[in-house]
């Protein structure tokens, strides 16, 4: 469908019309940078390579995506800190896991595929303890829907061992008190000729920087500690039990520690935690960002990276025999800036509703207005498709 300015309607037209009316746009432009390519979770991995393929065969790595909206956070994180910017568990982990603990989601409301999964662990004897401001039934307690006796009796199985609600931005001084907590505890321990708590072989063979990290930990003061987190320093100490007890622990989180400013220092200090006990590199053990969409992770495997990793763009040239753009592109809120300015001229968007999902979405929308051609490739009306460019 086309957008007709006079009669403010979109009206039906032809693919060849459709496609002719783009490639007229994107003829028309200076250079392929005055372009923006939008990616959500609505596209199949399939659908995002062979998206990054033209896109970059056109001749820019501008893809701004909803992973600059949700996950950015876990991705540098993680990649700053194991070196790939991923999960390290599957959901075969969560069956063997000894605790799971569960920061900054509502898997209840976002992510029910999910409760499924902590009702078997909780069943089997896993400990789960939930760190969130908003305490949610469904993490508390879960109904089955797929169990008609649970269902017709109003049975339920138990998640939650424990649920605490820090204040709002405190994940990191709680996660921060829980691993000076574990090592008081472990200083305790050694006094009386017990085994460190901690992983020192592991320590030593995978990571660096740990002395200063405890040392940094052992300043910390206990007093900023709970300010900072609302969590009292007993309760952190039972946290801390709860994660010495257990060989094998798996940390997740959703957008509840990825949506603030410090978030990626967050989610270090998460790392830094299972490091400790060396709880990433094993079954029922590691790191676990909670995407939405499945392809919120996908796209990136399969290329949907503004920063362009040389790896990918050496294979894809070799591969498809086509010279292939290695400047770093516009991420989501670089697009937005770059539509404002008047410097980009055409948004494609594949699936998703950029004008309301962004932050700001007043200057989103004015940003989309500037353009000289919207497209979104999408099956249901949004807001989006509302706010169209002089063409769309």
């Amino acid at each position: 469908m086309r957008y007709n300015r006079d009669t403010d309607r979109y009206e039906p037209v032809s693919w060849d019309a459709a496609f002719q009316l783009i490639a007229r746009h994107l003829n028309a432009l200076d250079n392929p940078d005055q372009a923006e390519f939008y990616t959500s979770g609505r596209a199949s991995n399939e659908a995002a390579f062979l998206y990054q393929l033209f896109v970059r065969s056109y001749g820019t790595n501008n893809f701004p995506d909803c992973s600059n909206m949700c996950h950015e956070a876990s991705g540098v994180a993680l990649r700053e800190t194991i070196g790939v910017g991923k999960g390290t568990v599957t959901m075969d982990d969560f069956a063997q896991a000894d605790a799971i603990f569960v920061f900054g989601q509502n898997p209840g409301t976002n992510h029910p595929r999910m409760l499924d999964t902590l009702r078997q662990a909780s069943k089997r004897g896993a400990t789960i303890v939930s760190f969130n401001n908003l305490r949610e039934r469904g993490l508390e307690r879960f109904t089955n829907p797929q169990k008609p006796m649970e269902m017709l009796t109003n049975g339920y199985t138990e998640i939650s061992k424990h649920y605490y609600t820090p204040k709002l931005g405190g994940d990191m001084a709680l996660v921060r008190g829980i691993v000076k907590a574990l090592l008081e505890l472990d200083a305790e321990r050694q006094s009386m000729g017990k085994n460190s708590l901690l992983d020192h072989h592991f320590l030593t063979q995978h990571a660096e920087g740990v002395d200063a990290y405890l040392e940094l930990v052992r300043e910390s003061d206990w007093a900023v500690l709970e300010d900072q987190s609302g969590i009292s320093r007993e309760d952190m100490f039972k946290v801390a039990g709860i994660y010495a007890r257990s060989e094998r622990v798996i940390c997740s989180w959703a957008m509840g520690l990825t949506q603030h400013k410090h978030s990626v220092a967050i989610l270090q200090e998460i790392v830094n935690l299972l490091l400790l006990r060396g709880n990433i590199g094993k079954p029922g053990a590691g790191a676990c960002p909670v995407r939405g969409h499945s392809n919120v992770q996908g796209d990136r495997t399969v290329g949907i990276d503004e920063k362009a990793p040389k790896p990918l763009i050496d294979k894809l040239e070799a591969v498809f025999k086509t010279p292939m753009p290695r400047e770093r592109g516009h991420n989501a809120i670089q697009a937005v800036q770059a539509m404002l300015d008047g410097e980009s001229k055409v948004f494609i968007g594949m699936g998703g509703n950029f004008a309301a999902a962004m932050s700001d979405t007043d200057a989103t929308r004015q940003a989309l207005r500037n353009c000289n051609l919207t497209v979104n490739v999408s099956t249901k009306l949004n807001r989006c498709h509302l706010t169209p460019g002089q063409d769309s």
